[in-house]
C-alpha cells in the first residue's frame, strides 16, 4: 500500500512538472514571437519613412528639371533631404529614434509643400510675364523675387535640418573584464573577478555633422544606482549630468568604433546584479543598454 501511495505521488509530481514545463515553453515562445513582430514592425515603419523621404527628394528633382535655370536653393534643399536619408539608413532602429525621424519628416513635408507651391505659383507668373512683357529687365526682377521667396522658405527648412545634424551611436555594449598581467582582457560575468567595466559602441556616419574633435559622455550605473568611474558632473544650461568617462575622438564623417574602461569607485568588488550603460551627446541620451554580473 505504501508503495502504491508513493508511486501515485510521484506520478502527480511528474504531471505538475510537465505542465509547468509546457507553460514555460509556451510563454517563452510567445515573448520571442512578440519581439520578432515588434522588430519587423519597426523595420517596416523605417522603410516607410525612407520611401517617403525618397519620394520627397524626387519631387525636388522634378521641380529642378522643370526650371530653365538651376535654382541653388532647391539644389541645397534636395541635398539636405539626401543627408537625412543617409542618416536614417545607418541609425539604430528603435522606437525613440524612429519617432524622432518621423517628426523631422513631417516638418520637412510641410516645408516642402510651401516651397513647391510657391515654386509652381511663381513659375506660372513667370510664364504669364513672358507672354505679356518684352522687357528683359522685368523678367530678371521677377526671377529675383522668385529666388528671394524660396530663400525665405528654405531658411525654415535649414532650421529643421539642423536638428538632424547630431551624432548618434549604435551597437552599445557593456561587460565586465578581467585584466591579466600581460594586459590581455578576458570577458567576465562573475562580479568578484571583474577588474573593470568595458563599454564599446559605434559612432554612426552622419553627413550632416561636421568633421572634427567631438566628445560623448558615458554613464555606467551599478545595481545600487551608483554612478561608477569618475562620477563627475557637467552642466548644460539648467540641466546637469553625472558621467563615468568622457569619450573624446576625431570624427571624420564615417562610422567610428570606440571602447572605454570604467573602474569601481572603491576598492570593493563590483556589485552583483544589473548594470545600466548610457551614452549622452550633450544632455541628450542617444544610446542605452544593460548587462548583468553574477
Amino acid at each position: 500500500m505504501a508503495n502504491n501511495t508513493a508511486s501515485t505521488g510521484l506520478k502527480v509530481a511528474l504531471g505538475i512538472a510537465l505542465v509547468l514545463f509546457i507553460g514555460t515553453a509556451v510563454y517563452t515562445g510567445s515573448l520571442y514571437s512578440e519581439k520578432q513582430e515588434t522588430e519587423q514592425q519597426l523595420k517596416t515603419e523605417k522603410n516607410d519613412v525612407l520611401a517617403n523621404l525618397n519620394a520627397m527628394k524626387s519631387k525636388y528633382d522634378l521641380a529642378l528639371s522643370e526650371n530653365e535655370v538651376t535654382n541653388q536653393n532647391l539644389v541645397d534643399a534636395r541635398e539636405r533631404i539626401q543627408g537625412l536619408i543617409d542618416s536614417l539608413q545607418t541609425a539604430e532602429t528603435n522606437v525613440k529614434s524612429l519617432w524622432r525621424y518621423k517628426q523631422k519628416y513631417l516638418a520637412l513635408q510641410e516645408e516642402m509643400d510651401v516651397l513647391l507651391t510657391e515654386n509652381d505659383r511663381l513659375k506660372v507668373e513667370n510664364m504669364q510675364l513672358a507672354t505679356t512683357l518684352d522687357s528683359t529687365k522685368v523678367q530678371l526682377e521677377e526671377r529675383a523675387m522668385f529666388n528671394d521667396s524660396l530663400m525665405i522658405q528654405n531658411t525654415a527648412l535649414a532650421e529643421v535640418m539642423e536638428n538632424a545634424a547630431v551624432l548618434n551611436t549604435v551597437n552599445l555594449k557593456g561587460y565586465g573584464v578581467l585584466v591579466r598581467n600581460n594586459g590581455k582582457l578576458v570577458p567576465m560575468e562573475r562580479a568578484r573577478r571583474v577588474d573593470k567595466i568595458r563599454v564599446c559602441y559605434t559612432v554612426a556616419k552622419n553627413k550632416l555633422v561636421q568633421s572634427g574633435d567631438k566628445e560623448l559622455y558615458v554613464q555606467v550605473i551599478d545595481p545600487k544606482n551608483n554612478i561608477l568611474g569618475a562620477n563627475q558632473q557637467v552642466t548644460f544650461g539648467e540641466q546637469t549630468l553625472n558621467y563615468s568617462v568622457i569619450s573624446k575622438f576625431n570624427y571624420e564623417n564615417g562610422n567610428l568604433d570606440i571602447c572605454e574602461f570604467v573602474s569601481n569607485n572603491t576598492d570593493d568588488d563590483f556589485e552583483e546584479g544589473r548594470y545600466q550603460v548610457n551614452v549622452f551627446n550633450g544632455n541628450e541620451l542617444v544610446s542605452s543598454s544593460e548587462f548583468t554580473l553574477k
